[in-house]
């Protein structure tokens, strides 16, 4: 596509923020008007559409399109993106742990308890810890309370939520992941951590090594949109 305007700005809208290409707002991918919660979001999204050449790079979107999957797909169907999040509490990462003997378990229980002491401090809850991969469920009151949790947040926290949780395959990594000041190395090693330890035993191929980085990048840009959208 070639670039059809000339400028790129931001003005205050009912309800929030939204970006404006010669004086015509832009809409989601699915029509609706992509109005954020705040002025650096939206400014964030106009950097997006002013850093095209005369040829529109498409792949260079990932915050507009994480954007707008919070207000097409998680403001459309609310109570449906929680349910689908719940789960990751129910199979969380930091719960799972070798057996007590094996050289990986003091590994896990060093990296991932103090942040899953942390988030049950936090919450006031209790997670179910397990050796093995046998499942155990968690106590109906965490779930309950997690469930609490998740319905006050706005669709973009929501949003960045569902992205981390799918990549760190933890709930406990994702809900740390969009607090302020979160440390995107240290959370995305506990995510890692399995994986970093079969490299170690067997190495990693180059192929390997670009998915995690990219993966990576996933993961930043959710706790970007997260941060972005997070009024002062």
């Amino acid at each position: 596509m070639k670039r059809f305007y000339k400028d790129v700005s931001v003005q205050q809208a009912e309800g929030g923020w939204h970006v404006v290409l010669d004086g015509r707002r832009i809409k989601t991918a699915g029509g609706r008007a992509q109005v954020v919660p705040t002025p650096i979001l939206a400014q964030a999204l106009a950097t997006e559409w002013a850093c095209q050449d005369e040829d529109i790079d498409t792949t260079t979107f990932p915050l507009r399109d994480l954007a707008d999957f919070a207000i097409d797909v998680v403001a459309a169907d609310y109570a449906q993106v929680i349910d689908e999040l719940l789960p990751y509490a129910e199979t969380d990462t930091l719960c799972y742990r070798a057996d007590p003997e094996e050289p990986l378990y003091k590994r896990q229980t060093e990296t991932w308890e103090p942040l899953l002491a942390h988030v049950e401090a936090r919450l006031g809850i209790r997670f179910a810890r397990v050796s093995g991969i046998v499942h155990k469920a968690q106590p109906n009151e965490t779930l309950a309370r997690l469930r609490q949790e998740l319905e006050g947040l706005d669709v973009f926290a929501l949003a960045a939520l569902r992205m981390l949780a799918s990549l760190s395959a933890s709930l406990t990594i994702a809900l740390e992941a969009i607090r302020r000041g979160a440390d995107a190395e240290a959370l995305w090693k506990a995510a890692e951590l399995e994986a970093d330890w079969q490299i170690e035993l067997w190495g990693e191929d180059e192929e390997a090594t670009q998915r995690r980085a990219g993966r990576f990048d996933a993961f930043t840009l959710a706790m970007r949109l997260a941060a972005l959208s997070r009024p002062d």
